[in-house]
């Protein structure tokens, strides 16, 4: 039985020693997260920022009406400072949760600022479009009709000439 137990304490010796590591691991996990993640999750919401930032400039470039996508920026702008200032405060799950936050309010507004970029294209195409027919179309009326009324103004005036000095 003494030979069992010689065996049993290196064995508990070492499982009492990978608790004691792991555990605070764990412990240090389950107290909240690392200032790191804090820090990882809050460049990743700027960039973000900067990313639909720059599609709303390209889609209010094209003409589209980015008022919506403003709004939705300046909430985003506002829940990454409140962030960063969870951040700064030492409070890093408030702050992973905050820039969390950004980026799922932020999930479609790459497509959105897209579509409303196309959207205006067309727009801009058709609007040009219907201005440079509509031109023409213009034109080709005031031709025809100086064209028609030359003609009538001739004929009427052509024989009063020919009856005058005949």
């Amino acid at each position: 039985m003494a030979s069992a137990c010689m065996h049993v304490r290196p064995l508990l010796a070492f499982v009492v020693l990978l608790l004691t590591v792991f555990g605070g691991y764990a412990k240090s996990y389950a107290l909240g997260a690392s200032e790191s993640d804090a820090a990882l999750a809050i460049a990743a919401a700027e960039e973000k920022i900067v990313v639909c930032y720059n599609a709303a400039v390209e889609a209010d470039g094209a003409g589209a009406n980015v008022t919506a996508l403003l709004v939705s920026l300046n909430e985003a702008g506002k829940l990454l400072s409140r962030a960063k200032l969870s951040f700064e405060q030492g409070d890093f799950d408030s702050a992973i949760s905050l820039a969390d936050e950004v980026q799922s309010n932020l999930i479609d507004f790459a497509a959105e600022a897209e579509a409303l970029t196309e959207t205006a294209i067309w727009e801009n195409f058709w609007s040009l479009f219907v201005t440079v027919a509509g031109s023409v179309v213009g034109i080709v009326v005031v031709v025809l009709s100086s064209f028609v009324a030359w003609l009538l103004i001739k004929r009427r005036f052509g024989r009063r000439a020919r009856g005058v000095g005949s």
